[in-house]
């Protein structure tokens, strides 16, 4: 029997996290614990395996925070800095563990190794830093991670395609405007899905959050929870009160099974 999906929400917030350096907004100023968001992650655990979804700049305080002993690899969804500034802190995992397997679509690996240089290098690499194994994934060819096959997702973000995952009957997609007849063919059927929905108002680049129910309803999952989210969304607590009762906007340490 396959073995079901832990999913842990890491970070929850857009590429500024809540709350915004310097911002007066009211949300920013919550002392509501659901209101504090670090960037988007996700880490989806099954008998010993640990894998995450991208590495952006809190990635070391939320593996701490997730008392994570074991890493097994990265899928990253695309080169922007919210989704990888962090991955040099995979440092300690590689210290245990040796090379750390990491899934991307070729253009990002061509990002990560100009702002990530030093661990890609072959001749004269410094001792201390990591090293990966180097696994190019791409819309069209599903693979697997400890067993379990994961199917890549093309979502668009404005211009820039970004992946997105579905293991089993749990899908997981972030930073999406638009996605085309033949990638939502592969996301049906899913029983829980993770969505990005930045705030109220419209965006050129995400779903806001008239557009993310939307899909929702398009998709049809038993259960999906909202992520990505910016302090323009409102407080957690009112705008939970606002949402069918199977969609859930998710926050940061928020555990969930599948």
């Amino acid at each position: 029997m396959s073995k079901p999906l832990s999913v842990t929400f890491l970070g929850t917030g857009t590429s500024q996290g809540i709350p915004v350096i310097a911002s007066e907004h009211p949300v920013c100023k919550s002392t509501d614990s659901k209101d504090k968001r670090l960037r988007v992650s996700a880490l989806i655990s099954w008998g010993d395996f640990n894998f995450v979804i991208d590495t952006g700049p809190d990635f070391r305080m939320q593996m701490l925070q997730a008392g994570c002993k074991k890493l097994d690899g990265v899928l990253f969804t695309h080169e922007h800095n919210d989704h990888i500034a962090g991955l040099d802190d995979i440092r300690p995992y590689f210290f245990r563990q040796g090379d750390i397997a990491a899934y991307a679509h070729k253009r990002v690996f061509k990002s990560l190794k100009r702002r990530f240089d030093y661990i890609f290098v072959t001749e004269n690499k410094y001792p201390g830093a990591p090293t990966l194994q180097e696994i190019e994934i791409d819309k069209s060819t599903p693979f697997s991670i400890g067993g379990k096959l994961v199917v890549p997702i093309e979502v668009m973000h404005n211009r820039l395609p970004v992946l997105g995952f579905r293991i089993e009957d749990f899908t997981y997609i972030t930073d999406a405007k638009t996605i085309a007849p033949e990638e939502i063919k592969k996301i049906k059927g899913t029983k829980v899905l993770v969505l990005n929905a930045l705030r109220q108002e419209a965006h050129y680049s995400h779903f806001n959050l008239e557009e993310a129910l939307n899909f929702i309803d398009i998709i049809k999952p038993d259960r999906t929870y909202l992520t990505h989210i910016s302090h323009m969304m409102g407080f957690h607590k009112e705008v939970q009160k606002t949402l069918p009762d199977n969609v859930f906007l998710a926050y940061d340490g928020l555990k969930i099974k599948v």
